[in-house]
């Protein structure tokens, strides 16, 4: 079976510090993702995900239009960051969600632990599978490292990225 992604009922989000004391939230608001799975627990799942990285929102506009910039992201030569399963673990109700990450061309594997958390039909009689994933990268291994240094001999940007990601998924229309 063949699932796509309610965009109008998830999230893909981001937490990361800024000069080390606090954390700055952002989210992506245009993605695409699809799901190809024959099990009922979804333990089979074959994943892929786009996100339209131009579609970066942080509430600060020109926070946004520097992070779309060749200093981080670099939009116009990489619109897109990509994500491809390569294998599910579940254990009790932990999935571990096992694939490459790929942003600005570079590719590295990533694990996202999350759960699947069930089922249910919409007003509109749609069944919507619920799912919630989190996982961290270092944003450096992807030459994301701009940087500068803070008034403390800190750095102003962490390097750690936490990902949190709460989707729904509705079976595709034959």
């Amino acid at each position: 079976m063949r699932y796509v992604i309610d965009p109008l009922h998830s999230d893909v989000e981001f937490k990361i510090k800024h000069l080390m004391i606090s954390s700055v939230r952002g989210r992506f608001n245009s993605f695409q993702a699809t799901m190809n799975s024959h099990k009922e627990d979804f333990s089979d799942a074959e994943i892929e995900c786009f996100i339209d990285v131009g579609s970066i929102y942080t509430g600060i506009t020109d926070r946004d239009n520097h992070l779309r910039s060749p200093d981080f992201f670099d939009v116009e030569n990489h619109p897109k960051i990509h994500f491809k399963s390569k294998a599910i673990v579940v254990e009790d109700d932990e999935y571990k969600v096992l694939g490459d990450f790929t942003i600005k061309g570079i590719t590295h594997p990533i694990a996202l632990i999350g759960s699947y958390n069930g089922c249910d039909v919409d007003h509109y009689g749609q069944m919507k599978y619920g799912f919630e994933l989190t996982g961290k990268i270092k944003r450096s291994d992807w030459a994301l490292d701009f940087n500068i240094a803070g008034g403390r001999n800190t750095l102003m940007i962490g390097d750690d990225v936490r990902l949190d990601i709460s989707i729904q998924m509705v079976k595709e229309e034959a």
